[in-house]
């Protein structure tokens, strides 16, 4: 009996293994959102320090990647042993709090985790098991690591839009999700439907309305589910940022000229597209009667 067979027979193992693994890449996308912004500005910097001649400082010059330095605790430096690092459980034992200075640990950490883990099970019993499930739980884990860097940023790193972009499109090539010729469109459509309105947007007000990222966002979108879902994503996430954004202004006192990043709301919709465009397009077409 091969793996396979094995997980059809025991879909309960095969849901509680992806669950975990969810869990678990949870906790390693809250070390992405943290550091890879600061890699970049890292960067960034050293880069202009090069084109400038201008020495590198030494803060700078110590290794700082996703796997170095260790975690530490940002208050007294504590390293994170393993078993301080369990996703969700170790928050809970240490009932949210440093092992050694008693600092309170940020909730975000274990809601990331197990939003994570809780999109992961919902992936695999949506599709089982097969290659679109592994595919669709990168994009997902992808998905939230960017909504995590926009958030917090405003910034949707060329370093993990791109790559997907061109995964999305290999993948076409053997029609897991979309065929290669509606992915190849939906990549081009994708980026000019946004890119035009931002432009118009522009010409009209002066200001810009959106960043570049979210162009490659929804054209990643474009190449992994084809142009053919382009329209739901948009008005979904459209819709979504509505409610949100007002939700913000008028019940939290958010300041109207603070920009709310798009990225998080097309990441959402995009996201819903994938595991049930299709029946959202039945729903329309019924509703409307089409």
């Amino acid at each position: 009996m091969t793996l396979v067979d094995y997980l059809l027979l025991n879909p309960t193992v095969f849901l509680t293994f992806c669950t975990l693994i969810g869990l678990s890449v949870g906790s390693f996308l809250n070390v992405v959102a943290y550091r890879l912004p600061v890699m970049l500005d890292r960067d960034w910097k050293s880069q202009c320090r090069e084109l400038l001649e201008l020495s590198q400082t030494n803060g700078e010059e110590t290794v700082f990647n996703l796997s170095q330095p260790p975690s530490r605790c940002p208050e007294c430096g504590h390293r994170i042993r393993i078993r301080e690092n369990i996703p969700v459980i170790s928050f809970l034992l240490l009932r949210g709090r440093c092992a050694a200075c008693g600092q309170p640990i940020s909730v975000r950490y274990p809601i990331v985790e197990a939003t994570t883990g809780l999109l992961s099970l919902m992936v695999a019993w949506h599709f089982g098991v097969s290659w679109e499930t592994v595919a669709a739980l990168f994009l997902t884990w992808v998905l939230i690591a960017l909504s995590l860097i926009d958030f917090d940023h405003q910034i949707l790193p060329d370093s993990i839009v791109l790559p997907t972009l061109w995964l999305g499109l290999i993948l076409s090539l053997f029609s897991v999700f979309s065929d290669a010729p509606a992915a190849i469109i939906g990549a081009v459509a994708g980026y000019l439907s946004l890119w035009s309105v931002f432009q118009l947007f522009r010409l009209i007000t002066g200001k810009q309305g959106m960043g570049y990222g979210d162009f490659k966002l929804l054209a990643m979108f474009g190449a992994w589910l084809g142009w053919h879902s382009l329209f739901q994503i948009i008005l979904l996430s459209s819709l979504v940022g509505a409610v949100v954004g007002l939700s913000l202004i008028l019940f939290m006192g958010r300041d109207r000229s603070i920009p709310i990043p798009f990225g998080p709301y097309l990441a959402t919709a995009g996201w819903i597209s994938l595991l049930w465009g299709e029946q959202i397009n039945s729903l329309y077409i019924n509703w409307a009667g089409l």
